[in-house]
């Protein structure tokens, strides 16, 4: 796998929050060069971004460098990936981790079925997610990322609630269940409960088993590494939280997209609000 790249672009974003309007002009412009091959000079930088050259002295060593010269210095160096300090071997692992699962999941990727599930969230009445331990924690966060796009949707991570709440459901319902290894027992016995109660039944797991397809409508593999149940290099809930994305992602651009991004927006505000 490649050297990953140095860049200063997160640093500068880092503390964007405590520039003045000013130096705000100065950040973005460096922030959104993407890479073109402009004159970089005081002089020039100062007459594009109609600023004084002691203006850029100062971005620069709010920035946490000597004077413009060093920080240009070191803005140019970005993606070279010359470092002085290189990486150590497991932060390099743990790195690489993430790459492997982002490639494996791009290649997992099914569109018509992220279309399907999408519309069991969009027309069903109410959205259960079940899980346990780190998958648990990603059904809560799926649960409050859909609930701010108007989802009505409650995550269950106690598995005595679980087997409940999977007999009490009908047709209007949907049920996400969510396990790593495909054998949380107490997650797929409450998704075969909840199919034979009529409501519609995802799984998302990585591992594809024959009996799934008695009970689910649609299982919805995510990337696997070895020993990932176990988060023995990063977490388990990452390679799920990328597919949650892409259904999140895929019903913010539906149909009602605007009725959605409103709600967003509202959800947001009043999360704001003191």
């Amino acid at each position: 796998m490649e050297e990953y790249e140095k860049n200063i672009i997160p640093g500068i974003e880092a503390i964007y929050g405590s520039f003045t309007p000013l130096e705000k002009t100065i950040a973005d412009f460096f922030i959104h060069n993407n890479g073109a091959k402009t004159d970089l000079s005081s002089k020039s930088i100062s007459k594009k971004l109609f600023v004084s050259e002691a203006s850029l002295s100062r971005f620069a060593k709010k920035c946490g460098y000597k004077g413009y010269r060093e920080f240009i210095f070191c803005y140019k160096q970005s993606g070279s990936r010359i470092d002085s300090q290189p990486a150590s071997n497991n932060i390099k692992l743990v790195f690489n981790s993430y790459q492997e699962l982002l490639n494996k999941s791009y290649s997992l990727i099914d569109e018509a079925q992220i279309g399907r599930i999408v519309k069991i969230l969009t027309e069903k009445k109410r959205i259960y997610v079940y899980g346990k331990g780190s998958s648990g924690t990603a059904g809560t966060e799926m649960k409050l990322r859909f609930m701010r796009i108007g989802v009505n949707i409650e995550a269950i991570t106690d598995e005595h609630i679980m087997k409940m709440n999977s007999v009490l459901l009908d047709e209007d319902c949907g049920v996400i269940g969510i396990s790593v290894s495909g054998r949380t027992e107490v997650v797929i016995d409450s998704l075969s409960a909840a199919k034979k109660c009529g409501a519609a039944v995802v799984l998302m797991t990585s591992h594809k088993e024959k009996k799934f397809e008695k009970f689910c409508d649609e299982v919805m593999l995510f990337a696997v590494k070895e020993n990932l149940e176990r988060g023995k290099d990063i977490s388990p809930q990452f390679p799920i939280l990328v597919m949650v994305d892409m259904l999140y992602s895929r019903m913010l651009r539906s149909e009602d997209f605007r009725r959605r991004e409103t709600l967003h927006d509202y959800t947001m505000e009043a999360l704001d609000e003191r």
